[in-house]
């Protein structure tokens, strides 16, 4: 018996990503979109590359995490309801090169991402090879919640004289997902509705997330049903107790993948090469080869539905 054996049956696994949290260094709740994959032994894998190595070392540092499934594009669910797992993690520093031991997590990706197949062309392998260089990671959940689809509650709050930092990031979305801390310390995450005011933006987290006053960050993203043409953006800041709700005050606003400018896609290419080279080199490790062709025959079954274009990416559910 594990804890996900009481999740509703197949819900899990029919979400094509899910937002998952880390402390950064300060203790701030740090949330991204992710692909998961669900072990038989109830243990979830994701994997994060070489460039967004971040939530690699905040785990090193401290294994609290969470993942908050919520967003159903794509899985062909109808009102599924919200999952959240709390946990711990684990990811040693063994650079994966292949798809050994994570057949299913790559045979399940490059089905669900049709785009992402295009990466082992050779026209693409000098561009994408960090896309491949990835670290594991394995969560052993310890704890589910099981939420109702229903839209999140508004938070009543009055009209800010000038827009908070980040209002214009977060109105593209009908909602966000609050990462924040309880009282022990742990991250939680939650669906919620920010409604931009004086200070910050009102938030209204369900009576079963029981947050805490301190770092905290406010999470949106969105992707297509092939998880294509993926937007997020990371306001970080200051969750503060105001009588009976709550404020989150901005502090800084993160796009890693860009705004939607025509020139991101070649910035984010060259931020993901150098971030590469960074972390092998503080490691004293020359750049290891891709198992180019481990990973095409993995991709093969699911090439033979259709040819993908080549071109650079639009934006990657799983770092």
């Amino acid at each position: 018996m594990t804890v996900l054996d009481s999740a509703p049956p197949a819900v899990l696994d029919a979400y094509r990503t899910c937002e998952f949290v880390t402390l950064g260094r300060d203790g701030t709740p740090l949330a991204w979109p992710t692909a998961v994959r669900r072990r038989e032994d109830g243990t979830l894998v994701l994997t994060t590359s070489l460039a967004f190595a971040q939530k690699a070392l905040n785990i090193r540092r401290d294994g609290r995490v969470a993942l908050l499934f919520s967003d159903p594009t794509g899985s062909g669910l109808t009102d599924a309801p919200q999952l959240f797992v709390g946990g711990r993690a684990e990811c040693p520093d063994d650079i994966r090169t292949g798809p050994q031991d994570l057949e299913d997590y790559w045979r399940t990706l490059f089905e669900r991402q049709p785009h992402s197949r295009a990466y082992l062309s050779r026209p693409m392998r000098r561009l994408m090879d960090w896309y491949y260089l990835r670290l594991l990671i394995t969560v052993t959940p310890e704890r589910l919640i099981v939420r109702s689809a229903a839209r999140p509650p508004l938070p009543e709050a009055p009209a800010p004289s000038a827009p908070p930092l980040g209002a214009v990031q977060l109105a593209r979305y009908d909602s966000a997902v609050l990462a924040a801390r309880d009282a022990s310390g742990a991250p939680v995450l939650a669906r919620t509705r920010p409604v931009p005011t004086t200070g910050g933006f009102a938030v209204l987290p369900p009576d079963d997330c029981a947050v805490t006053p301190g770092p905290a960050s406010l999470l949106v993203h969105r992707h297509d049903e092939r998880i294509n043409a993926m937007r997020n953006a990371l306001v970080r800041g200051e969750l503060i107790r105001t009588g009976d709700g709550w404020l989150l005050a901005p502090e800084k606003v993160l796009e890693p993948m860009g705004s939607g400018r025509p020139t991101d896609a070649i910035r984010v290419l060259r931020r993901t090469q150098r971030a590469t080279d960074r972390y092998l080199e503080r490691r004293g490790l020359s750049r290891p080869p891709v198992q180019w062709d481990r990973f095409r025959a993995l991709a093969a079954p699911a090439a033979r539905s259709g040819p993908v274009p080549t071109r650079l990416p639009s934006g990657s559910p799983h770092h």
